[in-house]
């Protein structure tokens, strides 16, 4: 599956960093897709290119109030052998809460996130979402944004994973990824010009009308 990145790309940066240091190209994808699946819509459309997350949605009228989306998400962990209570920060990217709109509360269905990092190989990714499948043994409450305050964050009764990669996966990634099962979007990243220096560009000939 193929998803259009946002043509606003090259407004963060991506002609600079071209020129100037290719190998920080990556971390500008990553960040750009990082800060667009913090919106809704944005996350929306991502789930749009895998049908069976995205029929999870309660109301696309409601999209606002269906979808919550939670960036480097961070819950509060009950322990099981004294019942503390500790804050982890999740290994995933996003975290996307289904909720009635109606009632605001959680469906139960929980989504979460994982894009490809820049440098990072199949089992560091894959390890991401393992460390999720262990957490999700234990009690856990959500750290919601204030305006999300009202809903109980409780944790979900089914979670769900969604790998994205970028121009800069390498193949063998995908291959893994296919062969545990593990659903992935493909992000097709634009051709980005490449930014030449005004004093690099040599001057036109004089006429000899100038000389």
């Amino acid at each position: 599956m193929v998803v259009e990145l946002r043509s606003t790309l090259s407004l963060v940066g991506g002609v600079v960093f071209q020129f100037i240091c290719p190998m920080l190209l990556p971390q500008v994808l990553y960040e750009t897709l990082l800060a667009d699946y913090s919106n809704h819509q944005d996350a929306i459309d991502l789930l749009r290119r895998y049908r069976p997350y995205f029929e999870l949605i309660p109301s696309l009228r409601r999209s606002s109030d269906s979808v919550l989306s939670l960036p480097l998400p961070v819950v509060k962990v009950v322990h099981p052998t004294d019942r503390s209570i500790s804050h982890q920060q999740l290994s995933c990217d996003i975290a996307l809460l289904m909720c009635d709109p109606e009632w605001k509360i959680k469906t139960g269905h929980e989504i979460f996130i994982f894009i490809h990092r820049p440098e990072e190989d199949f089992s560091s990714l894959l390890n991401r979402w393992r460390q999720i499948e262990v957490m999700v043994g234990q009690d856990y409450f959500w750290m919601l944004p204030w305006k999300h305050r009202q809903i109980v964050n409780d944790k979900g009764e089914l979670q769900f994973p969604l790998f994205v990669t970028m121009s800069y996966t390498p193949e063998r990634i995908k291959r893994g990824l296919t062969g545990a099962g593990l659903p992935f979007v493909d992000v097709k990243t634009p051709e980005l010009p490449i930014a030449i220096p005004s004093d690099d560009i040599p001057p036109e000939p004089l006429t000899e009308e100038q000389t």
